[in-house]
């Protein structure tokens, strides 16, 4: 069974939707960053960890291509084109999505405040703006999901990413992201990963 370390209102969130989507059973230990239950598998004390056969893995992405590899699973096989563009996708949402919303929330809450540069929000929404429009393209047009018909790695982060973006009041402009986001989110996966 796999443990994974982490409160659900962080990127732990992806990993605990991911487990649900797998049907795999799992054990959830909400703790926080830099508690003691983190630094003793992550000395640099951040979230998620995933202890799998007992060794941690560590980043959200990085445990989910291990669990979507391991599993067979919400995942195109390595090596194939397939991959090669839901890895693009994967690192497109992280750069110019969850890296704009992750600057926004330290200059409003996680840095000390002496740190924070809360003008720098308004150039981070104009950003998240353009991300959403250089997004559309990459969509597919023949299914639900980023890449058509099959759910994938980077759906889940998207998802996770528009759900930030709502708490921090950022706007999804573009109605197609906004339309996607909110399916991801009526799934029962995420459901039961939010009350994990």
């Amino acid at each position: 069974m796999y443990q994974v370390i982490g409160g659900v209102k962080s990127r732990t969130l992806r990993v605990l939707w991911m487990l649900e989507e797998l049907g795999v059973a799992y054990e959830h230990v909400p703790a926080l960053p830099r508690s003691d239950e983190v630094v003793r598998f992550n000395p640099g004390g951040k979230i998620p960890v995933l202890i799998s056969d007992g060794v941690p893995i560590t980043d959200s992405v990085a445990i989910m291509t291990y669990l979507g590899d391991k599993h067979a699973a919400l995942t195109y096989p390595p090596g194939t084109i397939e991959r090669a563009r839901q890895d693009g996708l994967t690192q497109f949402i992280v750069d110019e999505f969850d890296q704009i919303l992750w600057m926004a929330a330290r200059h409003s809450f996680i840095l000390p405040e002496e740190r924070r540069v809360p003008e720098v929000k308004d150039s981070l929404r104009w950003e998240f703006e353009r991300s959403q429009a250089s997004l559309l393209p990459r969509m597919a047009e023949d299914g639900p999901f980023l890449m058509g018909e099959v759910m994938t790695i980077p759906d889940i982060i998207l998802a996770h990413c528009g759900g930030w973006a709502i708490n921090a009041k950022f706007p999804i402009t573009e109605p197609r992201i906004r339309e996607f986001v909110s399916m991801m989110r009526e799934r029962p996966a995420f459901e039961r990963a939010m009350a994990a």
